[in-house]
């Protein structure tokens, strides 16, 4: 078995980050509402974003070993999104990891568990987004997968996906939808520029978005 897979295929770096340009609720909507990852992963503070491509990791419940290996490798801009196997009770992630990941330029780090040092971590201005935070350490002794599918927060992750977040949350696009999902978030923005000069102008949002044929549907009784 090959545990680590280190050439995979890259989207466009210029598609990437035009799509890292837009809010992840926008992207999210814009995919179609495909792509959400559990919103208890959250920024470990307000205002931190991430947007990149995914390096995925899978560890062993309690192990960080494998995330180790996926900084070894990680080229500048990449995103670490890690699955622990459902073991939320350590830290997998710290102050030198995050200076390690400083150092080659990643993007960020998102894990479906918990890391520790929280405030040297957002005093780094590192993007981290986790279950919370734990100063229980891990072991470094058992195997586990780099740049293989795995499942984060709900959502298939593969390699090369594009992963975006930011204060709403995390979402998730296919390498082979980002363009597809980048033009359909600019037609949303502009969509929504429009409608926010309607709403400023006094239209309600029930005109806006002819909700009184949803409520006549409805059998809505006004007096």
């Amino acid at each position: 078995m090959v545990h680590v897979i280190s050439n995979v295929s890259r989207p466009d770096p210029s598609t990437v980050e035009r799509l890292a340009g837009f809010s992840a609720t926008t992207v999210y909507e814009a995919s179609g509402r495909i792509g959400f990852i559990d919103p208890r992963i959250k920024p470990l503070a307000s205002g931190m974003k991430v947007a990149g491509i995914a390096l995925t990791v899978k560890c062993h419940p309690g192990d960080n070993l494998m995330l180790h290996k996926a900084l070894q490798i990680a080229q500048p801009g990449d995103v670490i999104v890690a699955d622990v196997g459902g073991y939320y009770d350590a830290g997998y992630w710290g102050d030198l990891m995050t200076d390690s990941a400083l150092s080659r330029r990643l993007g960020g780090l998102a894990i479906d568990g918990c890391i520790r040092d929280g405030a040297e971590i957002v005093e780094k201005g590192f993007s981290a987004f986790s279950r919370g935070l734990c100063m229980r350490g891990t072991v470094k002794a058992v195997l586990g997968l780099v740049n293989h599918q795995i499942v984060f927060g709900g959502a298939i992750v593969n390699p090369g996906d594009l992963i975006l977040g930011d204060d709403d949350g995390l979402v998730v696009i296919s390498q082979e939808r980002i363009a597809d999902v980048l033009d359909a978030a600019q037609r949303r923005v502009d969509v929504e520029i429009e409608k926010s000069a309607a709403l400023l102008s006094g239209t309600s949002g029930v005109e806006l978005n002819k909700l009184d044929r949803v409520f006549e549907s409805l059998g809505l009784v006004e007096e």
